[in-house]
């Protein structure tokens, strides 16, 4: 797909699932807030394209300032930090609604890598750095293969293949994969394999 195609497609699902999202996007904001202090929207550093920084946006599914309470940016299943309501929107990926908004903003894709933390890409050998040579997405190939269960290294092989590969037809089964997960919740937290070691991505 074609860049202003691949921009086009894009802004039109961001806009599409902003809207229909937006009646569930209010409840969630007004369930958060009620359940624990701090506001509902969570911002986070990370680097896009070309190494470039910006701030992703995603409802708060965790106490205020749990990056440094415990283990830090790692997050497992039954964890304390996470709040009922956003148990309930990590398993349904409803976390990430507010990412269209990026996307809107051009700083993220429907598909790509996942944007990670500086300090991770900091850490990156020449080759990994590949995987900056897209914009981030919402879902990507590593997403659909294992998420945060799979080993760190593996998943950024994985970003490699996509980013040297992707086709529209790739894309197209990267989408029906990404239903499949969230419908079922896979691949959600880093369990014994998952994570990046020094130090893992929440």
């Amino acid at each position: 797909m074609r860049e202003p195609w691949r921009r086009l497609f894009d802004v039109a699902v961001a806009l599409i699932g902003l809207a229909l999202s937006a009646p569930v996007l209010l409840l969630a904001l007004v369930a958060i807030r009620l359940e624990s202090p701090g506001h509902p929207i969570y911002r986070q550093r990370r680097v896009g394209k070309d190494g470039e920084a910006f701030d992703v946006l995603k409802l708060r599914t965790m106490v205020s300032g749990a990056e440094t309470m415990g283990a830090g940016l790692a997050v497992d299943q039954g964890d304390a930090r996470i709040t009922r309501v956003g148990a309930l929107l990590r398993r349904t990926s409803l976390d990430e609604l507010p990412n269209l908004v990026n996307v809107l903003k051009g700083e993220m894709s429907i598909i790509g890598p996942r944007p990670t933390v500086p300090v991770q890409v900091a850490r990156y050998t020449e080759r990994q750095r590949g995987r900056l040579a897209v914009k981030p997405g919402i879902t990507g190939w590593a997403q659909v293969h294992g998420r945060t269960s799979l080993p760190w290294p593996e998943r950024i092989e994985l970003d490699l293949h996509y980013v040297e590969h992707r086709t529209v037809r790739m894309d197209l089964d990267i989408l029906v994969r990404t239903v499949r997960m969230v419908v079922t919740g896979s691949g959600l937290y880093k369990g014994e394999t998952g994570g990046w070691v020094d130090p893992p991505e929440g």
